[in-house]
């Protein structure tokens, strides 16, 4: 893991190549020189996902509505992502040993753009970060991605969860940062180089 400069009542933060004001706003985590991959040879991409997370407000009305089989927070990344070329992505793999092929299914990418792989997990179970590190895995040792971000929410957000009485909705079996970071750090994505971006309370906007 990268360290790069503490803060955030002196929990450690890898910011990276992310500049100041993205760092203010989300808890960024990043593994095997990440950020420098992304910038340095993919600046589309980077380009993509710095605009995103200006862009991205935490509304209260995702938050109480609730449901569904795919969230309104999800819904409007693929939106904006998309009006940039990034798609979800499915791909078709296989490994063959003395001529047999061996089919070897990985799950789809939320948003796939030039080699570059992002997952959003907002409030699904926690085994998912399993599922999500170790597509990366496969994708990257089949070098058909390059770098894996995960979107993810932090801690501190359970506090607006229960102001809202939605806190039930939002457990510690649910997917936030604590649940992915030893995930990682216990080696789940392997060689793949990760960021792990967390929404923060800073960015929640009253829209009610």
């Amino acid at each position: 893991m990268e360290k790069k400069k503490a803060k955030d009542k002196g929990k450690l933060v890898e910011t990276g190549h992310f500049p100041p004001d993205i760092c203010g706003q989300y808890e960024i985590h990043e593994w095997k020189h990440a950020s420098a991959i992304l910038k340095s040879d993919f600046p589309k991409e980077w380009n993509d996902l710095l605009e995103m997370l200006r862009a991205f407000k935490l509304r209260k009305s995702w938050i109480v509505k609730g449901g569904g089989n795919k969230t309104e927070l999800a819904n409007w990344i693929d939106e904006f992502l998309g009006m940039r070329g990034w798609r979800e992505k499915q791909f078709s793999t296989a490994v063959m040993v003395d001529q047999a092929k061996l089919e070897s299914p990985t799950h789809k990418v939320d948003c796939y753009k030039n080699k570059i792989a992002l997952e959003v997990e907002w409030n699904n179970k926690d085994p998912f970060f399993d599922r999500d590190l170790n597509n990366f895995r496969l994708l990257f040792d089949l070098r058909a991605i390059s770098v894996g971000i995960i979107f993810t929410r932090c801690d501190e957000l359970q506090e607006i969860f229960n102001e809202l009485g939605r806190g039930s909705s939002y457990g510690n079996s649910t997917t936030h940062m604590s649940k992915l970071l030893p995930r990682i750090e216990g080696g789940g994505g392997a060689g793949c180089p990760l960021i792990a971006i967390g929404i923060t309370r800073s960015l929640y906007q009253e829209d009610l």
